[in-house]
């Protein structure tokens, strides 16, 4: 199902309001009493709503897979569970949850019993809740539909504005973020002074195990003095945009040395006009890179099964996502046994396994060192000029392959635009760099 923006926005915000009335029900049965549970001091949940239109977009194609179902939607609600808690965690220094101590639980942040959680109503809202939604919404006139939605991002946008102010004030995390926070006080030093209060008092009572940041230790000050000497240290941002790169280029690399072995032939893999970079490795190297960072000490079996789980789940997204954008699928699988609607395949789910181990274990210690030795200026200005290329690159090839699929549509040229991109990349071209690519007509025929 083709979902629009407008019917997105509303079943985020429906989807929001519901999680937080899960929340408020699972603290009344535990604590025999109301506690607003959200982040947030409206009655919204955004983890719940994101977690939700992600499944919707991206999940919908496993409607009659009960099982591949339940295992996906189990995936993306425990991924958006876990970069939530790690966010913030991150930028607040809190920990609204823990579930250490539960069994199968990675960092406290998530565990078995809520990732089948997860599944379960990934299943009940696909299949049963969300068709009965989307009737309602179609009844909703355009214009009266978009004016609520105006003032729910407003009343959204203000409460987040309040939430985050006053958190900063009461953490004062460090200098920048509290200029932040002094900036809010400035508007009105006694309003905010009472919204830090309330936030600070309900924040207490709904998660009365909130973990704080204690006082810096003498070890987190010279940790401190080496991020600052250091280019890239530990997992920063300039640290992740070159590992992306690296992950794009050796990713390619990778993929044409095993399809000349397996396949006989050199095969282009690169998911760009310019340079063989593949996107769908460099991002998630770089994601994985984020989110096993600190697990990067755990054993071996665990880093090989997360890697599994979440490069399956995050190249069945993939695919969905370019299908859905561009029109075409660069990858089809249906030939190889145990696949998943030609998107996925349990060997290839496999490689993505082995993939994280030798990167966490072995390629990264020894990658991460050698760009730490980067001196930090000439680090910083080439970091930026990788930036800047990429977002070149992908905005040329996101505009040739829109073209590509017209073409294939019989749609002419309109503007000079759209002629330049045909005399640049031709049909000819396109099929060079991406040759395992179809456009949906063709895997219709």
């Amino acid at each position: 199902m083709i979902y629009t923006g407008f019917e997105l926005a509303y079943l985020f915000f429906f989807y929001s309001f519901m999680g937080w009335c899960l929340e408020v029900v699972y603290a009344a049965v535990g604590r025999k009493e109301f506690v607003n549970r959200g982040f947030l001091n409206g009655m919204l949940c955004p983890v719940y709503g994101f977690s939700m239109v992600f499944m919707l977009v991206f999940m919908d194609s496993l409607r009659e897979e009960w099982f591949y179902l339940f295992l996906g939607c189990m995936i993306v609600g425990t991924v958006t569970e876990l970069l939530t808690g790690l966010l913030l965690e991150k930028v607040f220094h809190l920990r609204l949850w823990d579930y250490s101590g539960r069994r199968f639980q990675a960092g406290g942040y998530i565990c078995l019993a809520a990732a089948a959680l997860w599944g379960g109503l990934g299943i009940f809202v696909i299949k049963f809740l969300n068709p009965l939604l989307m009737g309602l919404l179609k009844t909703i006139s355009y214009l009266p539909g978009i004016l609520v939605l105006s003032c729910l991002w407003l009343i959204l946008a203000v409460d987040i504005s309040m939430t985050v102010g006053a958190l900063l004030k009461i953490k004062s995390q460090n200098h920048a973020m509290s200029e932040i926070a002094e900036g809010l006080n400035q508007a009105s030093r006694s309003l905010q002074a009472a919204i830090v209060r309330l936030v600070d008092r309900r924040m207490n009572r709904a998660f009365p195990g909130m973990e704080q940041k204690k006082a810096e230790t003498e070890e987190e000050k010279q940790e401190l003095i080496r991020q600052k000497t250091i280019f890239a240290y530990g997992c920063s941002f300039y640290k992740v945009v070159w590992i992306f790169f690296l992950g794009a280029f050796l990713g390619a690399l990778v993929e044409m040395v095993f399809c000349r072995f397996t396949m006989g032939w050199w095969m282009s893999r690169s998911s760009l006009v310019y340079g063989t970079f593949s996107l769908v490795w460099g991002i998630g190297v770089a994601g994985a890179t984020i989110v096993l960072y600190r697990y990067r000490n755990q054993e071996d079996s665990h880093i090989f099964l997360a890697g599994t789980l979440l490069g399956g789940a995050y190249e069945y997204i993939c695919s969905v996502f370019t299908e859905l954008a561009f029109g075409t699928v660069f990858w089809d699988y249906s030939d190889i046994p145990f696949n998943l609607g030609g998107r996925i395949n349990l060997l290839y789910c496999f490689f993505w396994g082995i993939a994280a181990w030798v990167w966490m274990k072995r390629l990264y210690p020894v990658i991460s060192r050698c760009i730490e030795k980067i001196p930090q200026k000439a680090g910083k200005v080439l970091t930026w000029v990788f930036l800047l290329f990429m977002a070149w690159d992908v905005s040329i090839s996101a505009l040739a392959l829109a073209r590509y699929g017209e073409r294939a549509q019989g749609i002419p040229p309109a503007g000079e635009l759209a002629v330049w991109l045909d005399q640049e990349f031709p049909d000819e071209r396109m099929n060079q760099i991406y040759p395992s690519a179809k456009t949906t007509d063709e895997l219709g025929q």
